[in-house]
């Protein structure tokens, strides 16, 4: 079935022939339904189209008998009910007349655009001869007034296509009964101009000039446009006949008065599609545009103007958002200028009071005067200046920007609705701090500038200030900082460049902090509101509503940005008023990876915020109590889950609130001191600092909240364990800054450390079970009398453990014995119920779930197997332990954990693995700061040296790991480790006795510090080297033959062994088979304490 409304309303079966349709009401039914494309259509707006003003008293009743009648005419199936209630034709837009004249019209457009206007004059005439008459003539209302603007668009178009064929036979009568038709419509009279002179009839072409000039005189008061003036200049100079210009780039504006100013209704849908894209106008053309060139360069926003021009050729109405100095207006202005050329307009809003000022606005803008129209009849049209706009725009291509819509946000957007509706070819592309909201409208947000074209904006600005500027060297970081404070608005990092006349960058940037008082050197040419910083923001702040003022100044208080839950928090009815401070620019929202959206403040606005929250002390002191109440609840919830299977999402969530923790924390201790609300949110992070190596910045607030206080004595004192447990926390922080020593020097310290180390050692209870008290064994290393005795320490550890067991739970007596077990692993012996106690750990991490306890107790079981000479077991312990760690964030364990694979990498002769884990590992502390993994790094490094045969880099290696092994405290095996290594190195450089004597005073010191038994070993094979190099070949034997009964049947590594066949192979050549078994002999039965007395004696007095 096909459908006919433009002309007399028809229905066509599907061989052509019409169906009857009776009387006027059906046929206009069936009009009103066509014209929506088979879309719904509500009884409502049915009724209006059918009876225009005069409805019967049941209009839906009515309308229901009409339906029905229709549908016996058409087919049961052609008229369908909807919700709402309404109708809808089953028919698409290729069923109706219209709309086939719409794509017909706009294919023609784009043939002719592309330069075949054979083919676009073809398609333009197969369009007009759908026109039966005057559309939709069957409907009382105006709705015919859009089809018949579209009609004349096509007419024009299509006599442009003509002429640029060279076509013109009968163009001049026919223009000619154009003009008499249509006076007022510059476009006709351009063609009938252009065509008189394409005949060669030049004066005749200067007549027709002259007629249209005193019929817009005459009739309008107004002068021809820049179209009509442009071709007169050339008739007058007698240039040649230049190509016709496209329509679509065409300067001049439409004049024809002939469409009613009353509002075509409706429907639903969107604003028609965008139009082809202008072409360039073509040189003989002036510029008519009121765009003006502006005297600064464009720095950036070439992927925005990429993303714009698309939105504009897909939409057409575009509406850049974005907060004061964000530049959406110069953005808008360059995209018209690439997108529009001549043919685009501004109108500027930002000046107007009055939104009823708005379409006049734009009539201003527009060159146009705001005179009486005479319609044809010779009766004065309505004085409105959107019903002038309308007309002037029915049928040009324009790209009109409205800039600064904010204040007059209504007016602007119903403006922009009316001329879209009336006029096809025009597009809008608007700036506001809001979107428009009207249907069909794509908002484009304009973000911050990135910090590379913020940086090159300030340094081009600086420039014009002081030509001479540099933005690298000295100045680079104070420039990055200022950008990235300001946000990378434009506008503020423009006033921030002007500030060079009086102050240096690094200046500029230490005083951002006042920045509304700093940046107030604009431009005198602007708008005041754009002079200053705090004016671009006061714009913004006085169009708010009283609630979104208030909001505002609420969510200040937030650092880092928020959820929705957290401003329903402070305000219970936020979640309206949010969405329109979202919508104002006012707040950032984006969304996040679970789908949900985080919120946030530009600093420049968050730093007003808080101003203006300052005017306000009592709402400002609920808000800040709020925050605080809702973050301290936030910590204390998820801080038994970060020792549990649940803890990935809950570190991501302290992660991401984390400046918002923060505030909390600074205002319960520095700037409002609550030292019960201070001690909640400190012992709920305690963990969390650690596990995620905050543990530098743990400390700092801890000392802030230790200082809110004094220490009672009483243990019945209710701040007595919290005031315990703070100690303890601090202690356990304060050993992860700060070396041994430095903490042993202080007398302080020392007492301080002591009184926690009786109350939760001497007599261990439930606060002994739990973090922080649990920890209290390892207070020894300051003050303990067990510090340098493990089996002391084990004693502890065990009194510990127990405890745990007892009042603690699965995690408590887990870290207990996991710390038990990585402590017994460098013992002598201490392999001995290491698995068993390695199995319990697995049992208890299964049911706890932490991936931390998972990665230590992989990390431990490592140990166990390094210490059994089975690398590789150790090596997938050990990346078993770097998944978890990594996994959980732990970043702190991985460069430990990557040299220990290096480490295996070397054992098994591998030295390029080595190197590429050791390069791995040192880049995974710098970056997160681990400055204790260097040690063990650097002495790995030394170890590869020496066994590549490098004497020289293994030196300078091997003295850092000594410089830094005294600056710090590592373990005592490590120490011993460390010196040996450096006995090696100094035996292979020809120390002689002094590497002997080294090697021999490393082997005392590891058995006096109980180091376990392959670490002993290792030392003592050390001293056989240094032995064998300094000509000592029986003694070499004789050591190495008491290393070999020590290892028992632990395997040598690589490295280890060719050391050792080296030892042996000099000592044969020396020595010959029967002394080399002799001095071996001598060896086999001698423990650590018999080498040490051997080389002792051997060395003499």
């Amino acid at each position: 079935m096909r459908y006919l409304i433009l002309g007399t309303t028809e229905a066509l079966r599907p061989d052509g022939t019409p169906l009857p349709l009776g009387g006027a009401r059906l046929r206009a039914l069936l009009a009103a339904l066509a014209l929506r494309g088979g879309r719904p259509v509500s009884v409502g707006e049915l009724a209006d189209d059918v009876y225009g003003d005069a409805p019967p008293q049941d209009a839906p009743a009515a309308l229901q008998a009409l339906a029905g009648r229709l549908r016996r005419v058409l087919g049961r199936e052609a008229v369908a009910s909807t919700a709402g209630p309404g109708y809808r034709l089953a028919a698409g837009p290729d069923d109706i007349d219209l709309y086939v004249f719409e794509r017909r019209t706009a294919e023609a457009g784009a043939r002719l655009d592309a330069g075949d206007p054979d083919t676009a004059a073809a398609l333009l005439r197969e369009a007009l001869g759908l026109f039966r008459g005057p559309a939709l003539a069957d409907l009382p209302g105006p709705a015919g007034v859009r089809p018949e603007a579209q009609r004349l668009a096509a007419l024009r178009r299509r006599v442009e296509a003509d002429l640029r064929r060279g076509a013109t036979d009968g163009l001049v009568p026919e223009l000619t009964e154009l003009t008499l038709t249509y006076p007022y419509d510059e476009a006709f009279h351009a063609h009938l101009i252009r065509a008189l002179r394409a005949e060669g009839r030049h004066a005749d072409a200067l007549a027709a000039y002259e007629s249209a000039r005193r019929t817009l005189a005459d009739a309008l008061g107004t002068d021809p446009g820049p179209e009509l003036t442009a071709l007169h200049r050339e008739l007058l100079t007698g240039l040649p006949a230049p190509a016709v210009p496209a329509a679509s780039a065409s300067p001049a504006l439409p004049t024809e008065p002939t469409a009613p100013t009353e509002p075509v209704p409706l429907t639903a849908s969107a604003p028609p599609a965008a139009p082809t894209p202008s072409a360039a106008p073509t040189p003989t053309q002036a510029p008519t545009g009121n765009i003006r060139p502006r005297l600064t360069s464009f720095v950036g926003r070439e992927p925005e103007l990429d993303a714009l021009r698309a939105d504009l050729a897909g939409s057409r109405l575009v509406t850049l958002t974005g907060p004061g100095g964000s530049g959406k207006t110069r953005l808008a202005e360059e995209a018209a200028l690439r997108t529009g050329g001549s043919a685009a307009w501004i109108a500027e809003l930002a000046p107007l009071d009055d939104p009823g000022a708005v379409p006049g606005a734009v009539l201003s803008a527009l060159r146009l005067r705001e005179t009486s129209l005479i319609a044809r009849d010779g009766a004065p049209l309505q004085n409105d200046p959107t019903a002038h706009l309308v007309e002037h725009l029915a049928d040009r291509p324009l790209l009109l920007v409205l800039d600064n819509c904010e204040h007059v946000i209504d007016a602007a957007a119903a403006l922009a609705e009316t001329l879209l509706t009336h006029c096809p070819r025009l597009r809008v592309l608007a700036t506001s701090r809001e979107p428009l909201g009207v249907p069909g409208e794509t908002v484009r947000p304009v973000e911050p500038l990135p910090p590379d074209p913020a940086h090159r904006l300030f340094a081009e600005r600086a420039r014009a200030v002081h030509p001479s500027f540099d933005p690298t060297g000295d100045s680079d970081a104070a420039v990055a900082e200022i950008c990235r404070r300001l946000d990378g608005l434009p506008l503020a990092i423009e006033l921030a460049a002007a500030r060079l006349r009086l102050l240096a960058p690094r200046q500029i940037a230490d005083r951002l902090d006042d920045r509304f008082r700093l940046l107030t050197s604009g431009s005198r040419t602007v708008l005041p509101r754009q002079q200053t910083l705090r004016a671009v923001v006061d714009w913004s702040w006085d169009l708010l509503e009283p609630d979104e003022r208030t909001l505002l100044r609420q969510v200040s208080v937030f650092a880092g940005g928020w959820d929705l839950a957290a401003a329903e928090a402070l305000s219970p009815h936020a979640a309206d008023t949010l969405g329109a401070l979202v919508d104002k620019s006012l707040v950032v929202a984006t969304p996040t990876e679970d789908g949900g959206m985080r919120y946030r403040l530009l600093e420049t606005i968050h730093e007003y915020a808080a101003e203006r929250a300052a005017e306000a002390p009592a709402l400002l002191a609920a808000a800040e109590a709020a925050h605080t109440a809702r973050f301290t609840a936030l910590v204390e919830t998820a801080e038994p889950r970060l020792r549990s299977g649940e803890q990935l999402p809950w570190i991501d969530r302290l992660e991401r609130e984390l400046d918002n923790i923060r505030a909390a924390l600074h205002r319960t201790l520095i700037t409002a001191p609550d030292e019960t609300a201070a001690l909640r949110l400190v012992f709920a992070l305690g963990w969390f600092w650690w596990l995620r190596n905050h543990r530098s910045e743990g400390l700092a607030w801890t000392e802030r909240a230790v200082a809110l206080g004094e220490d009672p004595d009483d243990p019945a004192d209710p701040r007595y364990w919290p005031r315990m447990r703070l100690r303890m926390l601090h202690f356990f922080l304060a050993i992860e800054n700060h070396t041994v020593a430095e903490l042993r020097e202080d007398p302080e310290t020392l007492t301080l450390v002591r009184r926690v180390r009786s109350a939760f050692g001497d007599e261990p209870g439930p606060e002994a079970a739990r973090f922080p008290g649990l920890l209290w064994p390892f207070t020894e290393a300051l003050v303990g009398t067990h510090a340098e005795e493990p089996d002391g320490m084990r004693r502890l550890l065990d009194t510990a453990i127990a405890n745990c067991r007892r009042h603690g739970g699965d995690w408590e007596v887990g870290v207990t014995l996991m710390f038990r077990t990585h402590m017994v692993v460098d013992m002598p012996g201490g392999l001995s119920g290491v698995d068993e106690d390695l199995a319990e750990l697995r049992r208890v991490a299964r049911r706890v779930g932490d991936r931390w306890m998972g990665a230590q107790i992989a990390s431990a079981a490592a140990e166990a197997c390094m210490m059994r000479g089975r690398y590789e077991e150790a090596g997938a312990d050990y990346e078993e332990a770097l998944r978890l760690a990594r996994e959980v964030g732990a970043h702190a364990e991985a460069p430990f954990l990557l040299a220990r694979l290096a480490e295996i990498a070397y054992r098994h002769g591998d030295t390029e693995t080595a190197d590429r884990g050791l390069a791995e590992a040192s880049a995974e502390a710098e970056r997160h700061h681990v400055g204790d993994a260097r040690p063990f790094i650097v002495f790995l490094r030394a170890a590869i040296a020496l066994h590549r045969g490098d004497i020289g880099a293994a030196r300078a290696h091997v003295e850092e790991a000594s410089r830094l092994v005294e600056a710090g405290s590592p373990p005592p095996h490590f120490t011993a480790a460390v010196i040996g290594l450096a006995a090696r190195v100094e035996a292979y450089g020809g120390g002689g006795a002094a590497a002997v004597a080294s090697a021999a005073t490393t082997l005392r010191a590891a058995r006096d510090a109980r180091c376990a038994d392959l670490i002993a070993a290792t030392l003592g094979q050390g001293l056989a080297l240094a032995l064998s190099r300094a000509d000592e070949p029986v003694l070499a034997a004789t050591v190495l033959a008491a290393v070999d009964s020590w290892r028992r049947e632990l395997p040598r590594s690589v490295p280890e062994l060719e050391e050792a066949e080296s030892v042996t192979a000099r000592s044969l050549a020396a020595l010959g088979a029967p002394g080399l078994a002799a001095a071996r002999t001598v060896g086999e039965d001698l423990d650590v304490d018999g080498v040490l007395s051997l080389v002792k004696d051997s060395s003499g007095p």
